[in-house]
């Protein structure tokens, strides 16, 4: 008992924490420790038993091992496409041929299209975040909700869908044995549901904010804007092209390290296609690979924690009564794998964990395979978005440079609601159809 409310207890206060701009490195740290104290778990190493210090550091260092290079590349690759200018040349071309009005739109389709293209949805934040800056300054638009539109065009009608090469579609597989193209008739509904329902949702928030008289707010650190030549727009689409292909084509063959070899070919062509159009180079490195050190920091804190609240006897306990939801099974698993994800702050934690129970008991019980790959996918990418997210995190506070304060509930209402009703539509077709 006392395990589980030191569970919720210590979640709930990280999230507000995170919430009132708490740096991380103490906030993630602390609420882990009181996870620890409250389930008995020793504070040093003993034996072979679990203990805090030991879990939180195989969480945390596991996460840096595991993502480093894709965080430094993709860092260097934002802030490259930032100093020669190449997304400002891209947002300009954009704006001058569709409009003002559909900023938000470029830089949603900008998004969907990396993911989709097997991007990782954190580099896809460093990668749009320059041309996302540029367009809503030359639309005048509030800039907190950069992080909302970022996180749309991301982790919500992209990521989950039939066909996706990211993660959160591709661990099911190995539970299932379905394909990445699973149910994808009733994925592509579900799919233009969110994406209609999100853009609406999110424009007419920028409007409302508008109308409360909010414009876009330059800071003393963005880049300068000045009179100088910008590289031809079709000089600054090359690089993402790079990336997005080689990801797509190497995906299968290569898995997590295509990424790799996709943000270096996409630096490299920056050098190549843009070079002499670099403002200074040095600081652009310098400053890239401050930033992949402080967001792949910032995360990994957050991985820790729930590195720890996993070993808990608590944890354990909260696996077992999400697996074993009565009811329809669909939606059991969807509550399941929402929970767990929730409680993890990941979308793919939850699945990893929730599936070796979920899979083989549903599958008992004669749910079609596709079917619950489709729903575990959707409901991964609902309440793993709560404020204590990696993804979250790194794109409010070190991409964006916001505060949750002001950028996470826009971000919140597209990532967390909208994707709940998708799941809703999902098991309505499952249900009735």
């Amino acid at each position: 008992m006392l395990s589980m409310v030191g569970l919720i207890g210590a979640l709930a206060l990280l999230i507000v924490l995170t919430l009132r701009g708490v740096n991380l490195f103490i906030s993630a740290p602390l609420c882990a420790l009181l996870v620890a104290l409250s389930s008995q778990i020793a504070v040093f190493p003993v034996a072979d038993q679990p203990a805090f210090i030991s879990s939180y550091m195989a969480g945390f260092s596991g996460f840096v091992q595991a993502w480093f290079f894709m965080f430094l590349l993709g860092s260097l690759f934002g802030k490259f496409m930032e100093d020669t200018g190449s997304a400002d040349a891209i947002a300009h071309y954009i704006v001058s041929k569709l409009g003002m009005k559909y900023a938000v739109l470029a830089v949603v389709l900008a998004c969907a299209l990396l993911t989709y293209g097997g991007v990782s949805v954190f580099i896809v934040a460093f990668s749009v975040f320059p041309m996302a800056l540029s367009l809503f300054k030359d639309a005048n638009l509030p800039r907190r909700f950069i992080p909302a539109t970022l996180a749309f065009g991301s982790v919500t009608f992209t990521m989950t869908s039939a066909g996706s090469p990211e993660i959160q579609n591709w661990i099911p597989i190995k539970y299932l044995g379905t394909s990445p193209y699973a149910a994808w008739q009733e994925s592509l509904v579900v799919a233009i549901f969110m994406a209609v329902l999100g853009y609406f949702l999110l424009m007419r928030m920028i409007r409302k904010a508008q109308q409360n008289g909010e414009v876009f707010e330059a800071r003393d650190d963005d880049p300068v804007e000045s009179k100088r030549r910008l590289p031809h727009p079709v000089t600054g689409l090359i690089p993402l092209i790079v990336v997005l292909t080689l990801s797509f084509t190497l995906h299968e063959a290569l898995q997590q390290s295509a990424l790799i070899v996709a943000l270096l070919g996409g630096v490299l062509s920056i050098l190549v296609c843009n070079f002499k159009h670099f403002v200074n180079l040095q600081q652009a490195i310098n400053l890239g690979t401050t930033g992949a050190l402080v967001a792949i920091g910032n995360t990994a804190a957050v991985v820790g924690f729930g590195a720890v609240a996993k070993v808990t006897p608590a944890f354990g306990e909260a696996v077992a009564l999400m697996t074993q939801i009565p009811g329809n099974e669909l939606l059991g698993a969807a509550i399941a794998v929402s929970v767990i994800a929730g409680l993890t702050g990941s979308a793919s934690g939850g699945q990893a964990i929730a599936l070796p129970l979920v899979a083989p008991h549903y599958m008992d019980l004669g749910v079609n395979n596709s079917e619950l790959h489709r729903v575990v996918a959707i409901s991964s990418g609902a309440i793993d978005t709560l404020p204590h997210n990696g993804y979250v995190v790194t794109t409010v506070r070190a991409i964006c440079k916001e505060t949750h304060q002001a950028a996470y509930w826009p971000l919140a209402m597209l990532t967390v609601v909208v994707p709940l009703l998708g799941l809703g539509v999902v098991l309505g077709l499952f249900i009735l159809f």
